[in-house]
């Protein structure tokens, strides 16, 4: 019942950003570069960041999980995945996705943020099926912890023509 209770009000939490974003996509629509904050440079770094690191190493990058876990929807339309922070990172046999069009919302307090962005292009997960026509909508939710941001929700969904992953559930 605990765990129950906990992703309930995690994803009660999600829902309510999201809520959120798209009452203020009309201010973020409006924002010119030269208005963006700090902290959406900074998620926009990391985003942009991470998907080089990606690209190079052919795995994920450890340590951008929330130490609290996160709970995402992945674009392969499965049910909801609790990933732990201490999850091992993907490993790739090739990779050339690329985020598009990142825009980011701080939330009061400094501390926490929306990305939503496009993520298109193509990947193969070690292991399992080349995704060749990857294309999703991508909004995650960001948490600052101890000086690093985080990712502590995620949801990904395919954009119509396009692809989502393969996979399912955390391995």
């Amino acid at each position: 019942m605990t765990r129950l209770t906990t992703t309930g009000r995690v994803l009660g939490t999600v829902l309510a950003l999201v809520a959120l974003a798209a009452l203020s996509l009309p201010a973020i629509a409006g924002a010119t570069s030269h208005e963006e904050s700090t902290v959406a440079a900074e998620i926009k770094a990391v985003i942009m960041e991470g998907n080089a690191f990606v690209s190079k190493n052919l795995k994920d990058q450890d340590g951008g999980i929330s130490k609290d876990g996160s709970m995402q929807f992945w674009s392969s339309g499965g049910l909801i995945q609790a990933v732990a922070p201490n999850s091992a990172p993907s490993v790739y046999e090739s990779f050339s996705l690329e985020p598009k069009h990142i825009k980011v919302m701080e939330l009061p307090g400094g501390q926490s943020a929306v990305a939503m962005y496009y993520s298109e292009g193509s990947f193969k997960l070690k292991g399992k099926d080349a995704v060749d026509h990857y294309m999703t909508r991508v909004l995650e939710v960001y948490v600052k912890e101890d000086g690093k941001w985080v990712t502590r929700a995620g949801h990904w969904s395919p954009i119509a023509a396009g692809a989502g992953t393969n996979q399912s559930a955390v391995d």
